[in-house]
């Protein structure tokens, strides 16, 4: 339990420190090619909580995969925004 919650932290500041590196200009080509990563992650998660066997394991699973659902639902979201930027304006969708 203890080694589960200590991985979830430590992924949660390299998260963090790594994103805090990237430039504004780049954010958005990022997001739209990370949403394979994200649904890694998912995957990730759904296998963290099939093996938790208390409540802080299931707490942490739930938070894993809310997050990563978020991050691939926001992608494709993100990458749909931008994609629109480029049709011109007789375009079809």
């Amino acid at each position: 339990m203890t080694a589960q919650l200590t991985i979830f932290v430590l992924s949660l500041l390299v998260g963090l420190e790594v994103i805090s590196k990237v430039p504004a200009t780049l954010h958005t080509p990022l997001m739209s090619a990370a949403n394979a990563i994200h649904g890694v992650v998912l995957a990730g998660a759904m296998l963290i909580a099939v093996t938790a066997d208390n409540l802080v394991g299931y707490a942490l699973a739930f938070v894993a995969a809310a997050f990563a659902a978020m991050n691939v639902v926001g992608g494709y979201v993100v990458t749909d925004r931008m994609l629109k930027m480029f049709r011109k304006p007789g375009d079809r969708p």
